[in-house]
């Protein structure tokens, strides 16, 4: 995943602060643990001289490797020495743990604090980037798009029914719009459920102003309180965006954070394309599309898109195999009802 210089100094300094504020969390429960029960720092002194006079004495027994040899079948020899010390230090670690156990605290209080156990807050486990640095660049990058502001006032606790009527049944499903909208908000709720157990995408469509965009952004929400990556681009932005890399001759020559890499689109733990059918359509746009649905796909990364169009449109709209990919890889949730939007401004 492609950053600029400026950028991986940035994540490289938030690690930095991570490790200091885990380690004076560390700190601070050493000082809780030595105030409420003392005699853990003198057990813990007392391993320290334990393993320093066994140093030592293994730094001398090599240099005089003939005495011990004769006394090896006495009670000093070199193998009831080293069972000795091992016999002690889990002693001593026995009564740590019950000193801790004593004040009310788990074996592992002392441990040392991590917030990603899987990189131990390094970034990377091995030579490969942890999933927590991919998902703090993703963030990094996008942070300008606004996102996790619109999801503190749109999610599932601020989705409401009432703009949703409750008669005139629809002839394709016999649902009114009301129990039509709570249908397609369970289901959205599984998804973030099941995200991490069950590989699946959303297709939302159906009337404007019915409320897809404020569903995606309820998903969005879940999903970011989760610690998952989501990128969300509206259509337009998102070709326009390819377009530039593809045919900006400049493009990548400069170290700035406003050039799109296409490796987030596939790295990301969800896509939301909003408003799909907004864009200037044309043989690029399909066959883009094609390529980000079926990249995904083979990764096993969701997609959420939404789209006012039906789907006999997006089947004209667009290639038959992206059509194809859509809905038989795609949970198809339609919304329909009153335009929300208007609703809201003449009340």
């Amino acid at each position: 995943m492609a950053l600029t210089n400026k950028q991986y100094d940035i994540l490289m300094r938030e690690y930095d602060n991570i490790r200091t504020a885990n380690q004076h969390i560390l700190n601070e429960r050493y000082e809780e643990v030595y105030r409420l029960a003392p005699e853990y720092s003198e057990i813990e002194q007392e391993i320290i001289n334990i393993s320093m006079d066994a140093a030592r004495e293994r730094i001398l027994g090599s240099n005089t490797a003939s005495s011990l040899q004769d006394a090896s079948h006495g009670n000093d020899s070199p193998l009831n020495k080293s069972g000795d010390l091992q016999s002690k230090l889990s002693e001593l670690n026995n009564r740590k743990t019950q000193c801790l156990t004593r004040i009310g605290k788990p074996a592992d209080y002392l441990s040392p604090v991590y917030t990603c156990p899987l990189c131990k807050d390094s970034g990377y486990i091995g030579q490969e980037r942890c999933s927590c640095f991919k998902k703090k660049a993703i963030d990094l990058v996008y942070q300008d798009s606004n996102l996790k502001n619109i999801t503190e006032s749109e999610n599932f606790d601020t989705f409401s029914y009432e703009w949703y009527a409750d008669d005139s049944p629809n002839s394709a499903n016999g649902l009114t719009p009301l129990q039509n909208a709570k249908q397609a908000v369970a289901m959205a709720k599984e998804f973030t459920v099941k995200f991490d157990e069950e590989f699946s995408n959303i297709l939302l469509y159906g009337t404007t102003g019915a409320g897809k965009t404020f569903l995606t952004n309820c998903i969005a929400r879940e999903l970011l309180n989760s610690t998952h990556s989501v990128i969300y681009l509206t259509a337009v932005e998102l070709f326009d965006k390819l377009s530039q890399k593809d045919f900006n001759k400049d493009y990548g020559k400069s170290d700035t954070s406003d050039e799109f890499d296409t490796e987030y689109l596939t790295e990301c733990d969800l896509l939301i394309i909003d408003d799909l059918g907004t864009e200037m359509g044309n043989s690029y746009t399909a066959s883009k599309l094609f390529y980000i649905i079926n990249e995904r796909l083979l990764r096993k990364k969701s997609v959420i898109i939404s789209t006012n169009l039906s789907l006999k449109e997006l089947q004209d709209t667009y290639s038959d195999r992206v059509f194809s990919r859509i809905t038989s890889a795609y949970k198809c949730i339609r919304l329909f009802g009153d335009d929300i939007r208007i609703l809201k401004a003449t009340r």
